[in-house]
């Protein structure tokens, strides 16, 4: 029985995968993706049909265990932030190359205009890229609905699909009819090396094939039932546009149909060609009304040609960096945007900062102190809530890049002959890409100083497990570094004295050491208490 419900994009993709009869989800927080994995890990299906939903180290593994379960036969879900598939990038490519046997979808969530990211990079590209089917929803609606079309089309053609959202659509509630129904399928596992031993006669073989299915591909997006036209009264048009994602919704409250304007709303990709050319026929100019980079807009320009006019980012009629809004559309429509509300005046900014009572904290401070002592110090650190460490009244980092680049970036500095070079990386990113380095150093005898500040969770995007709690020690004695130069601390103010000495005693170490500041996270230990008090 159908039913109407409230939900996120992030929740109407994770019930429309298990209403598509998913058997597991494999991702690593990232906002704004999370919460399709948590919804899932909430779910009363999860323990009733066995359905695998615990978080995997990082994105590549996720990918790999994803497609282990399409060769097994079940279907299953990759979830990530946009730059988590840098990180998957090895495994998501090549599973083109082999293909899938039960239905694989990759749901990549970008953030334009960089609400919790360090780029704004569009995971569309990789889908083009590795020359695989996408989906785009526009609506909560539609990201329901396309779960069970996506899973399906992943089987019949044999590929991944990547479904791409943005922060907007990901983060904000709509009303969603959802079905009742939930489609349990299982196929045989496959059993043709020739698809999945990737030497190069294979290699190329498959090539081949998914070279040669791109015109097909490109058909399926042209007829797809997300792929939806919106005409004129047949006279040429002055304008015509085109919009995918939520820049169709900043479209259609601007009335643009309504207004005689003929639409083509891209929902698939590759990109519908024959609607483009079609649409273009048909009007004077095309306005590409795209949330991300320029992807739609740089293939409708070469579709039409250097004559024909193309109005969006690259023209200038769009900005190329932030979020599009309604009001951004409508003036790139002519129109000016109403203004209901006045600006708020006299409101101080509130920038993040670490919470109080953090361990993380005390840990700044100890290096602080420490460090005040070594004028030549750099703090390379991580992604994580202790990044925040950069802001005032800290100001104790030097360096944020990617996720694991503390402890190889201390390692260049330090074989440069950098010292003392200290690398600040989280539990949790610790083991989604930390250890490689943290071999690297202890290979080369590096003179570094890692500080992994373990707050038992990964807790910048909402107190998920952390995938190496309570291992930390062994998985650095394991790796090579000097079990004596494995130093645990408990970072509290009363501990201050004992901890800036030991920090001073590593940094004085000729070689690879490394501190675990250990205490659990404010805001976990809070939702634990308010739980089960005492």
């Amino acid at each position: 029985m159908n039913e109407t419900r409230l939900l996120l994009g992030d929740e109407a993709i994770a019930l429309g995968a298990l209403h598509a009869g998913l058997k597991g989800v494999y991702a690593y927080p990232g906002t704004p993706s999370t919460e399709i994995t948590e919804f899932i890990q909430a779910a009363e299906a999860r323990d009733r049909r066995g359905i695998h939903c615990t978080w995997s180290s990082n994105e590549k593994t996720a990918m790999e265990a994803a497609l282990g379960m399409s060769y097994a036969g079940f279907r299953s879900m990759v979830c990530m932030k946009h730059v988590g598939m840098n990180v998957a990038a090895d495994a998501f490519v090549n599973s083109a190359m082999t293909g899938v046997n039960g239905g694989l979808v990759v749901v990549a969530a970008d953030d334009p205009s960089m609400h919790s990211s360090q780029n704004e990079q569009d995971s569309r590209f990789y889908g083009k890229f590795a020359m695989i089917p996408m989906l785009e929803p526009s609506t909560q609606q539609e990201a329901y609905d396309m779960m069970d079309y996506a899973f399906a089309l992943s089987e019949k053609e044999k590929l991944p699909v990547l479904m791409r959202l943005t922060t907007r659509l990901a983060h904000s509630r709509a009303a969603v009819r959802v079905a009742g129904t939930v489609r349990d399928q299982h196929l045989q596992p496959a059993d043709d090396p020739s698809s999945w031993v990737l030497l190069p006669a294979n290699a190329r073989r498959k090539n081949d094939r998914l070279t040669a299915m791109q015109a097909h591909l490109q058909e399926l997006s042209e007829s797809s039932p997300f792929t939806l036209v919106s005409h004129a009264d047949g006279r040429q048009a002055r304008l015509g546009i085109i919009a995918s994602g939520t820049g169709y919704n900043y479209v259609m409250e601007n009335k643009a149909a309504e207004n005689g304007i003929p639409v083509l709303k891209v929902s698939q990709y590759p990109l519908p060609g024959q609607k483009v050319k079609a649409l273009a026929d048909s009007c004077k100019s095309i306005l590409v009304v795209e949330d991300g980079q320029p992807f739609i807009e740089e293939q409708v320009k070469a579709l039409t040609g250097a004559g024909y006019s193309i109005l969006g980012k690259l023209s200038g009629d769009l900005p190329r960096t932030g979020e599009l809004n309604p009001d951004i559309v409508a003036r790139a429509l002519g129109h000016e945007p109403v203004q209901f509300y006045a600006k708020p005046q006299g409101i101080a900014p509130r920038p993040p900062a670490l919470c109080q009572g953090c361990g993380h904290r005390d840990v700044y401070i100890a290096l602080n102190k420490v460090l005040a002592d070594y004028p030549d110090a750099r703090v390379f650190a991580d992604i994580g809530c202790y990044t925040l460490g950069a802001l005032p009244p800290f100001c104790a980092i030097d360096s944020c890049v990617d996720m694991g680049a503390s402890i190889t970036m201390a390692k260049g500095a330090a074989d440069a002959g950098l010292h003392p070079a200290v690398a600040v990386i989280g539990d949790s990113t610790f083991t989604h890409s930390g250890m490689t380095g943290l071999l690297d150093a202890v290979n080369d005898r590096s003179n570094i100083t890692v500080v992994i500040s373990d707050n038992l969770t990964t807790a910048m995007t909402g107190g998920q497990d952390s995938a190496g709690t309570n291992k930390f020690e062994a998985i650095c004695i394991a790796l090579g570094v000097e079990p004596e130069h494995v130093r645990v601390v408990v970072p509290l103010q009363k501990n201050m004295e004992s901890i800036t000495a030991v920090i001073r005693e590593e940094i004085d170490h000729e070689g690879v050491s490394v501190i675990i500041p250990r205490r659990e996270c404010m805001q976990t230990l809070s939702r634990k208490t308010r739980k089960n008090p005492k």
